[in-house]
């Protein structure tokens, strides 16, 4: 398997080349996945004069028998580009080798020990047939905030109360960038509505307002109303 590196509306250097050769070693890369076809490097840079911090962009595409795993960085030269996107993509490579690992049986419970380990597992008994259990009257119930789960489900509840003031959308899509968050809760100052912002592809945010309507004493129309005249 060979390196393809391209550039995309730019000359890619000799120095480049080599230093993606190093930085991607082909012997790490098929210890991670064996079954590797190619492996793409793509270089482009934008010139627009806004965007200089982030001017070279370097996108790798590998292709194997499994799905194809895509990492892309941008950066203020391609060195470091490739640095950042390098590094995704060997942490999507593990994940994947950690992923197939899992499937081929690792971990996998002996059944000898499937009666200790896994809680209200049935028990086989002497005739090869699955033994009758001795079933509890009552189920458990723990009580999880203003919710009471029965028995010992999955679900796991934390509350929070935030006091929070009136804001603008430009605020509150401040607020969510500092906290480093993909969604904002907040309460729109102009329309007084509650109200989440939340990240979108690139750039784009998108923002949902909630409108509280009165349904007391009044008949559900639409798909679960009554059909006639």
């Amino acid at each position: 398997m060979d390196i393809v590196v391209k550039g995309r509306k730019t000359e890619v250097p000799e120095r480049f080349r080599r230093h993606v050769a190093e930085k991607l070693k082909l012997e790490k890369i098929q210890k991670l996945d064996g079954k590797v076809i190619s492996l793409d490097v793509e270089v482009s840079k934008e010139h627009n004069p806004r965007q200089a911090d982030r001017c070279d962009r370097v996108e790798i595409t590998l292709r194997s028998r499994g799905p194809v795993i895509r990492a892309e960085a941008a950066a203020a030269d391609p060195y470091a580009a490739l640095d950042l996107a390098a590094g995704k993509l060997e942490a999507r490579m593990r994940k994947q080798h950690d992923k197939r690992h899992t499937r081929r049986g690792n971990g996998r419970i002996p059944a000898s020990d499937v009666a200790v380990t896994v809680p209200n597992a049935a028990r086989i008994n002497g005739h090869g047939e699955i033994a009758a259990q001795r079933t509890s009257d009552t189920v458990p119930t723990t009580r999880m905030g203003p919710l009471e789960v029965q028995g010992e489900g999955p679900l796991v509840v934390r509350e929070k109360t935030h006091a929070a003031a009136p804001m603008t959308l430009d605020q509150a899509l401040y607020e969510m960038e500092l906290v480093g968050h993909d969604f904002y809760l907040f309460v729109d100052s102009d329309t007084g509505q509650p109200s989440v912002v939340y990240r979108r592809h690139g750039y784009d945010y998108g923002v949902i307002h909630l409108k509280p309507e009165a349904f007391v004493g009044e008949e559900p129309g639409g798909a679960g109303g009554a059909l006639g005249g």
